[in-house]
């Protein structure tokens, strides 16, 4: 659902008036002399290169990188290149890495993307250059800045305080960055996005005009120090942040609500630094209300809980900005750089030529990738449902919308030029609401959440409810109501489509346990019942046929209800095709009270279903590029002993706990599409539009009443009659 809009820049120009920088907020700059040179960097002029610009096919050359490492104690740039190298390749992570042979060159482009569209004049399209190393990266440390989701270019930036010496404006330049947040700049980055992004940054697509805060949601007012109603219509903030346990000394509790209603009744001495920092920060930004949810839920209530966890989608969905504490690891670490020693940005600073250079800080993703508070289940809802959102992190503020991302070190706010030459276009979290096909946000909303942490595992469904609550809403599914759309995380309407999830290789095979005490595990077939990464082989699914007539659930009452489950017709190239199905979907209605009479008690969120099933041998397969032989999930091949022995009839994800060679039994979801190399086509024939069924690999639980999923797989329709099949109605627990 939430994909980042990437739209072209509405040019404008600035009346610095309205936004003014307050000379105050700027680090102080101690005396300097120039910075030694090799005699490499002193032939090079810095000035000249930094006004006219070097071509990336005319690169300076600056020799091998293990000589430019080994001079950077004595020369001024090749420190400031080999920072750049270090940190970017992850260096000290890869100590084994070969790079005698790696050399390096110098060249200057303008600051960001070079597809700058036609209509902007040639003096924006020169507003900036900044210096890039040209170097070939070594495979392996390709593969850990993708994993750190570091800046592939290795640049150093010129400070605007310095531009003036090369022609150049202070635009897109860099910035010093002080020990302590700028309040300032941060208002004039609310204001910019307020006033001038319009309805991009203003509305959220899943709610309806008239959707208000229910009375019951309480703010912290941060003027009287008091836990009240949010007021009708209040503007308020709220902040993300990490738990780290428990927190019964600051909660909000039954025993402590009727205090903190009063004023001075919220005593910010027991509050932890995360949150009393905040409430700072809150008061410097001339805000009012803020929401926090360990001080406006009532903790020990598990009705009020209930309420607030309903509706927080609009929470934060209609915040004026979400403050993100990236920086720490618990509730008690402070805010980064709101009090004197709470942050070191770190900032590489060398004066060359009389020009100030520094190595830009670490991109905001790769800030935020890092960082304990991306590992959390709640706070990815968080971040998406947020219109707006200021990242504090041990390095440096961002400021991140729907339109654009700025950042501490880099004076990106005032420019005049379209999003293709933005430095920082690619360099946020993303993930802004916008709308697309439903399950395509369905899909990449489980893949990343499920591979996030939660203090309570049980929380797993309550800490999506907002991303399911906004998706169901927005795209009016079961009528609005997300307890007739959802059940266990899974859409009920697409439940085929969502029923061949895909574990991805080296998450863990245990199950979750529900949070209603009696240690009860989620129903398997819900993808947010193991610790997976869902995903579904790489590829998304999809179904060219439903092969199960009827889907029914057990309710939390022990009673059968049915589901709506939208049903996909036969999709075939011709009709002789289509007809020529050996697949026979079985029908027949399905008994429920005898199935309840025989099988109670029946637990909640059981699916019952009428289908075939089969048993097929399976072996661990050796022919997958890349597999990961210590992996905790492998591919499998499905065999039959039809025509010929060991005939390869299809593939299966399973654990690789799951022994080979062994029989599997299988039953049959839905049709879908042919894919090269998942059966013997030599002996059984070529493939074509809808010849593989879904299946799934199950195992009856101890009480031999119920089935539970074990993997997911597809089977070449035409082995199926081969094997000995029964028609059963399963129970799914």
């Amino acid at each position: 659902m939430f994909c980042l809009h990437r739209r072209r820049r509405k040019t404008r120009t600035e009346n610095p008036s309205l936004h003014p920088i307050l000379s105050n907020h700027t680090p102080e700059i101690p005396p300097e002399n120039d910075a030694p040179l090799c005699s490499t960097c002193s032939s090079l002029n810095l000035h000249t290169i930094l006004h006219d610009g070097v071509q990336k096919e005319h690169a300076i050359p600056l020799g091998h990188l293990t000589d430019i490492l080994d001079k950077s104690n004595q020369c001024g740039l090749c420190n400031l290149v080999a920072i750049v190298i270090r940190r970017a390749w992850h260096l000290d992570k890869l100590p084994g890495i070969d790079i005698a042979d790696i050399t390096c060159a110098l060249y200057a482009r303008e600051c960001g993307y070079p597809r700058i569209p036609d209509y902007v004049s040639p003096v924006f399209r020169d507003i900036c250059h900044r210096l890039y190393i040209q170097s070939e990266k070594p495979r392996d440390v390709t593969a850990a800045i993708a994993a750190a989701q570091s800046n592939f270019l290795l640049d150093i930036q010129l400070l605007g305080e310095d531009a003036f010496r090369v022609g150049r404006t202070e635009e897109l330049h860099g910035r010093r960055v002080g020990e302590n947040v700028d309040i300032t700049l941060l208002k004039r980055w609310i204001h910019i996005c307020e006033h001038e992004h319009g309805e991009l940054c203003e509305r959220v697509w899943w709610r309806d005009a008239g959707d208000v805060l229910p009375k019951s949601v309480r703010v912290v007012d941060v003027t009287r120090m008091a836990v009240v109603h949010a007021p009708p219509s209040c503007r308020f903030v709220a902040l993300s942040y990490l738990w780290g346990g428990t927190g019964e000394e600051y909660w909000t509790t039954r025993a402590n609500l009727k205090r903190r209603r009063a004023q001075g009744g919220l005593d910010i001495s027991v509050l932890p630094g995360t949150i009393s920092d905040t409430i700072q920060l809150v008061r410097q930004l001339g805000e009012r209300y803020l929401w926090i949810d360990a001080l406006c839920i009532v903790q020990d209530d598990p009705k009020d809980k209930a309420v607030q966890i309903g509706v927080m989608e609009l929470i934060y969905g209609s915040s004026a900005f979400t403050i993100f504490a990236a920086g720490g690891t618990s509730a008690h670490d402070p805010l980064p750089g709101i009090r004197p020693g709470t942050r070191d940005p770190k900032q590489q600073i060398a004066k060359i030529q009389g020009l100030h250079l520094a190595v830009p800080l670490v991109l905001p993703r790769e800030s935020i990738t890092s960082s304990a508070w991306d590992t959390r289940g709640w706070t990815y809802q968080e971040l998406m449902l947020s219109r707006r959102r200021i990242f504090l992190t041990p390095y440096h503020v961002h400021f991140e919308c729907g339109e654009d991302v700025w950042s501490e070190d880099v004076i990106a706010e005032s420019i005049n030029i379209p999003w293709d030459s933005h430095p920082l276009k690619y360099g946020g979290a993303g993930g802004f609401t916008g709308r697309t096909i439903y399950m395509v946000h369905y899909m990449s909303i489980i893949g990343k959440y499920t591979q996030r942490k939660l203090t309570m595992e049980s929380d797993i469904v309550n800490a999506v409810t907002a991303l399911i609550n906004a998706m169901t809403k927005g795209f009016k599914l079961a009528g609005g109501y997300p307890d007739q759309a959802f059940r266990f995380g899974m859409p009920l309407i697409d439940l085929e489509l969502a029923l061949v999830w895909q574990p991805t290789a080296n998450t863990s095979c245990m199950r979750r346990i529900s949070g209603d005490g009696d240690m009860t595990p989620w129903p398997s077939w819900s993808e947010v019942s193991l610790f997976v990464d869902a995903q579904n082989g790489g590829v998304s699914p999809w179904i060219t046929q439903s092969l199960v007539e009827k889907w029914y659930i057990v309710d939390d009452n022990g009673q059968f209800v049915p589901l709506d489950v939208r049903r996909t017709g036969r999709m075939a190239r011709s009709v002789e095709e289509a007809n020529s199905s050996p697949y026979v979907i079985p029908k027949g209605d399905i008994d429920a009270q005898t199935l309840i009479t025989e099988n109670a008690p029946l637990r909640p969120g059981t699916l019952v279903f009428r289908t075939r099933s089969a048993r097929f041998n399976v072996m661990k397969a050796d022919d997958v590029v890349g597999a990961d032989p210590e992996a905790n999930y492998v591919t499998y091949s499905i065999l039959s002993d039809i025509p010929r022995p060991s005939t390869l009839v299809g593939r299966v994800i399973l654990p690789s706990s799951t022994h080979s060679p062994t029989s599997c039994e299988f039953i049959v979801l839905s049709r879908t599409d042919d894919v090269g190399g998942l059966y013997d086509e030599d002996t059984l024939g070529k493939r074509y539009l809808g010849c593989m069924l879904y299946v799934m690999a199950v195992q009856k639980m101890q009480d031999e009443k119920w089935m539970e999923r074990v993997g997911v797989g597809v089977i070449f329709e035409h082995a199926w009659p081969n094997a000995t099949q029964e028609q059963n109605v399963v129970l799914l627990g």
